[in-house]
């Protein structure tokens, strides 16, 4: 199918991920200021994020409550409401207040997060198409564009409040265009006439494989700013271009695993992703440059981008499809612990240890993908872990 086709089909959960990645791009390359201006060490900053993934975690549990109900608004809702949270964390230095509005953007980017990709698996499989490394692309450039003009933003000397609000805005405009006529998520709730299919092991280690990936990729994304800023000594704007490169080349790198589903394995695909990535988040950590640092950055990210919606495109194919929407929604909730709880644990993790071995510690954890990568192959076979 023509690139432009496919962009027109997804093009509301797309643009949901879009904004997503503008919001949470904003975030990473801000960080170093909103730790300055909420005063606090990094695992002082870890602590007050945990907050955000409890939030989430809520979130996810009632989305698909909340997308049954809400039918074919549930998504655009949702976005409005994830775009308006992230206003919030800039606009306060209270160690009181901060932990709330980080919870505000957990909850809507749960909410969010489970909603659009049960929309793109549904589609995926309504159209026998891949698009999930389509979707997560955008991701990528939305967060890309937003850390670097964050970090011009920062360089000109913005506060964080602006900056954090300005760029809601931006998403804010994204989101009003997810609406879609025929945007009902079907599937959504577990059917009580008796016909609803198991959902088995496959969503739990495809969501294993997620939690991995994203634990990783966001941690990665969120701590890189500070690592070349302050364990390397660069500027804000050099700071920026960390998690900038890091998402950039995930976004092209997932344009190009578009064609790769359809050509390599998908399981390969996974643990040749996870040795890769394993391998830059190394060579980040031994840095002793910002150019080296970057150099891992852009490594890590060609072997991170495939993992997260490879996964996620197998869970939603190989399921039943009454449970489909079910099970791509398991995935999620699972998928974003590590989402959430990465970056509050690299933290906490950088603040007794250092930055460098907060990076080790993301290589040991990809490795585990060589592991469940296989045993999600035998439970796609029916024959369990």
């Amino acid at each position: 199918m023509p690139f432009g086709q496919s962009l027109a089909l997804a093009r509301a959960p797309l643009l949901a991920f879009a904004a997503m990645g503008v919001l949470w791009g904003t975030f990473a390359a801000v960080l170093p200021d909103l730790k300055a201006m909420l005063g606090v060490d990094e695992a002082r900053l870890g602590q007050l994020m945990l907050f955000t993934p409890l939030a989430a975690v809520g979130a996810m549990l009632v989305a698909p409550r909340f997308g049954a109900l809400a039918g074919r608004m549930a998504l655009p809702l949702a976005a409005v409401a994830m775009a308006c949270a992230f206003a919030l964390p800039g606009q306060t230095a209270s160690l009181l207040l901060f932990p709330l509005a980080m919870m505000a953007c957990g909850a809507a980017t749960g909410l969010t997060d489970v909603l659009m990709n049960a929309r793109v698996a549904q589609i995926e499989n309504d159209r026998k198409l891949h698009l999930m490394n389509l979707c997560h692309a955008a991701y990528s450039f939305g967060y890309a564009g937003a850390a670097i003009g964050t970090g011009v933003m920062r360089g000109a000397g913005w506060a964080p409040g602006a900056v954090m609000g300005a760029m809601a805005a931006v998403a804010g405009a994204m989101v009003l265009l997810t609406w879609e006529a025929d945007g009902r998520i079907t599937g959504l709730r577990k059917p009580t006439d008796g016909s609803s299919a198991r959902l088995g092991w496959l969503p739990v280690l495809g969501g294993g494989i997620v939690l991995i990936a994203f634990l990783t990729e966001n941690a990665a994304e969120s701590w890189s700013a500070l690592h070349i800023e302050q364990t390397l000594g660069g500027s804000p704007e050099q700071g920026a271009l960390g998690p900038a490169a890091l998402a950039l080349t995930m976004a092209f790198a997932r344009l190009a695993g578009q064609g790769l589903l359809s050509r390599i394995n998908p399981f390969r695909l996974l643990m040749g992703g996870a040795v890769i990535a394993a391998v830059g988040a190394l060579g980040a950590a031994v840095a002793s440059s910002p150019a080296m640092a970057y150099a891992g950055f852009v490594v890590m990210g060609i072997g991170a981008s495939v993992i997260a919606p490879t996964a996620f495109s197998l869970v939603g194919r190989l399921s039943a499809p009454q449970a489909r929407a079910r099970a791509v929604a398991r995935a999620t909730l699972l998928g974003y612990f590590g989402y959430f709880f990465g970056p509050p644990a690299l933290g906490m993790i950088a603040g007794s240890f250092g930055l460098r071995f907060a990076f080790v510690f993301a290589a040991v954890m990809l490795m585990a993908v060589l592991v469940l990568s296989p045993l999600m192959q035998r439970a796609s076979r029916g024959s369990g872990p």
